[in-house]
């Protein structure tokens, strides 16, 4: 199995320079993998050295803890829209959802329709680890109401990632149109391929070298 289309290219790391951000997006290119995913401070220069090519630029918002307020979120996409990025990934009000307040769909549905408005593609990020299995159905229930692209299960930044009992439940609980990342402790080609199979259409990972 070719996995490269499968792949956005990431690198989780606090002190990332502008050295390692060119290098993602050669590597990528390099490699013919599906994107990058880079912080909303380096959109820019990346879509510079993507250039015309088909690399996809991904960043996100509201990241790693997602209880910013929803206009700064809203403000995230925007700019990182205006700066060239292709597809966001916002991180859920999970403080919100926790508390049963009915703001966290309005929240995503206000981010989806700001990416939709601009023909850009939007994921949110649920943080599986922090969810109940009866949570996990139910908010992705509500990600796919409020309209949203795909749903990513993880940061990288919480106790667990991407498990592909995980994947299978969010497949049968998510609507066909609405795809699913993996993301979070994928290091293996092994591991890859298995969450593929069990129903994840995308894999964000810092470790798409070794996977391919």
């Amino acid at each position: 199995m070719n996995l490269a289309p499968f792949i956005e290219h990431t690198l989780l790391s606090p002190v990332l320079t502008i050295g390692d951000i060119d290098k993602l997006v050669d590597q990528a290119r390099e490699h013919s993998l599906l994107g990058v995913c880079v912080p909303p401070f380096w959109v820019k220069r990346a879509k510079r050295e993507i250039g015309t090519g088909k690399t996809l630029l991904v960043t996100v918002a509201g990241f790693p803890l997602g209880y910013n307020m929803t206009e700064t979120k809203l403000d995230e996409i925007k700019r990182a829209i205006d700066n060239g990025a292709d597809e966001v990934d916002v991180v859920i009000n999970m403080t919100s959802y926790k508390t049963g307040i009915p703001w966290t769909k309005i929240e995503v549905a206000k981010c989806t329709r700001l990416a939709h408005d601009h023909q850009k593609v939007i994921k949110v990020i649920v943080e599986t680890a922090h969810l109940t299995p009866d949570e996990f159905e139910d908010i992705c229930r509500l990600c796919a109401d409020a309209g949203t692209d795909f749903v990513k299960t993880s940061t990288g930044f919480a106790s667990s990632g991407a498990k592909v009992e995980d994947i299978r439940l969010m497949r049968s609980v998510l609507p066909p149109g609405v795809g699913i990342k993996a993301s979070g402790g994928i290091k293996t080609r092994e591991q890859a391929i298995a969450l593929i199979e069990a129903g994840a259409d995308r894999i964000g990972t810092s470790s798409s070298l070794n996977i391919i």
